[in-house]
């Protein structure tokens, strides 16, 4: 896969594209597949940030910041995780992997909500959110498949999965105001996830190189 070039200038996901390729050759280091994993989970939670701030933007209806739901009410909230680095520290490293997998597999099903929402989004960046909505999912795959593989050389503790599942549906609203509430907050969610997932695997890469 090649890599794609945003609006914004930067390149976005060649980290956990080679990390994918990298993996399934058995002979590349741990330590290797670790600083591959941080690069992609980087540059996802990066443009989860650009898409973020693309939609709240003028077009944003003021009304959406005030009824869209609370952080605690993202499907993934269920999971106790670490709420920074010195608890991330006290935690294995077979745990710390299961959690960013356990995260990232639970997005599946809602980034193809977000995808099909994106096509008649009422605004009018609905193009360039669309086409980063669908990178976000290959991005997504690509980190995923490689961490598969990563947690079969890491024991049975990080192949283990909390299984979070997603109930909100794939209609986001009928009227402008509610579709872009909702969209925006699952898309809050995702930009929050993705933050924890790319925080657990630089303490992972952190550990392996004996820097913390």
């Amino acid at each position: 896969m090649a890599n794609r070039k945003t609006k914004t200038g930067k390149f976005f996901m060649s980290g956990s594209t080679v990390l994918y390729m990298a993996a399934v050759c058995s002979a590349v280091p741990v330590n290797d597949l670790l600083d591959r994993a941080s690069q992609g989970s980087d540059a996802l939670h990066s443009l989860s940030t650009i898409l973020t701030h693309e939609l709240q933007d003028s077009h944003f209806p003021p009304i959406g910041r005030v009824i869209m739901p609370r952080p605690s009410m993202c499907h993934t909230s269920s999971l106790q995780t670490p709420i920074d680095k010195e608890q991330a520290l006290q935690v294995s490293e077979s745990d710390l992997l299961s959690l960013a997998r356990s995260l990232l597999k639970a997005w599946a099903d809602p980034l193809v909500v977000l995808s099909n929402s994106a096509n008649d989004l009422p605004h009018p960046a609905h193009n360039s959110i669309s086409n980063k909505i669908q990178q976000l999912q290959e991005h997504s795959k690509n980190l995923g498949d490689g961490l598969d593989i990563l947690s079969n050389k890491m024991g049975p503790g990080a192949q283990s999965i909390s299984f979070l599942p997603y109930r909100g549906g794939n209609d986001i609203g009928q009227d402008k105001i509610t579709k872009l509430t909702n969209f925006h907050f699952l898309l809050s969610c995702f930009r929050r996830d993705s933050h924890k997932i790319d925080s657990f695997l630089k303490v992972l890469r952190c550990r392996a190189a004996n820097m913390c």
